[in-house]
């Protein structure tokens, strides 16, 4: 089963009465809250779920942007988003499906069946579907989550990942040949990361692309089946979406969640400039 869900698959889920539950991921850098937003206008039955206390925590500089939340916290906003043991989730978001998977990433290492909304709250408006404007609040869920943290590497690990696999700085081009780095203290990127910028697995839509040309895309630097492979970004949000089209394509995908907001704070680090991955 993929990873995505269509519109038209999730109204006729939807519509045959499965345990699905909908959440709303409205988060984007520049507007981290996204709850107005939801209040505008959402998928009906959607829950928010905002990103910055329930899909991460906070801490030192050090820890980067997004540290990864507790299980026991994670499994409290489950069950607060009304998640029941045997439910689907589907999480959607209005930037692309980056905060969406974010959701997908930790969820799914949790042990609950979820799928991303392919297009997002663009792709619903777009088939005329209606919006509510209701704070949904379900009743609360019984889910039982596992410890998440498998599909995550530490700092020290992903400094030593080139030697042995593929690291991929999924950020801008720009942000990687340190160019411009508008929210870190140090531009560049990690030594011996390729750079693969999330904007490649899309179309105009926000839609995923088609098997091949990701295949293509991942192959160009060397990631095929089989290959060891880890994701950074900024502040571990991005490589999350690059983990899920990863997993699209049958490749499996460690994702470094302290990213170049915990590289580039840690005293000590080697930083690589250029097109190269140095």
């Amino acid at each position: 089963m993929s990873n995505f869900v269509s519109v038209e698959e999730l109204v006729e889920l939807r519509a045959s009465g499965g345990p699905i539950r909908v959440i709303d991921v409205r988060w984007r850098l520049d507007r981290p809250d996204g709850h107005a937003d939801y209040l505008a206008g959402h998928i009906p039955g959607a829950v928010f779920v905002p990103l910055h206390t329930e899909l991460a925590t906070h801490g030192e500089p050090s820890d980067g942007r997004h540290p990864l939340p507790t299980t026991a916290t994670l499994q409290e906003a489950a069950r607060r988003w009304g998640v029941h043991r045997g439910d689907t989730v589907v999480a959607y978001d209005d930037a692309k499906g980056l905060a969406a998977a974010r959701a997908w990433w930790l969820l799914r290492q949790a042990g609950v069946k979820v799928r991303v909304l392919d297009g997002g709250l663009s792709a619903w408006g777009a088939a005329g579907l209606p919006l509510e404007t209701d704070d949904v609040h379900p009743e609360p869920g019984d889910v039982e989550l596992v410890e998440i943290g498998a599909d995550a590497i530490s700092i020290d690990e992903a400094a030593a990942f080139p030697a042995g696999g593929v690291l991929l700085d999924v950020r801008a081009a720009d942000r990687y040949r340190g160019e411009h780095e508008p929210l870190d203290p140090v531009a560049g990127h990690i030594p011996g990361a390729r750079n693969v910028p999330m904007a490649a697995h899309l179309d105009v839509d926000g839609k995923i692309l088609d098997t091949h040309t990701l295949q293509a895309t991942f192959a160009a630097v060397g990631v095929t089946d089989g290959t060891p492979v880890a994701a950074y970004c900024g502040s571990g949000i991005t490589a999350a979406h690059t983990a899920l089209v990863l997993d699209e394509v049958g490749i499996e995908a460690k994702v470094y969640p302290g990213s170049w907001s915990q590289w580039s704070n840690t005293p000590g680090r080697p930083v690589a400039l250029g097109d190269q991955p140095g």
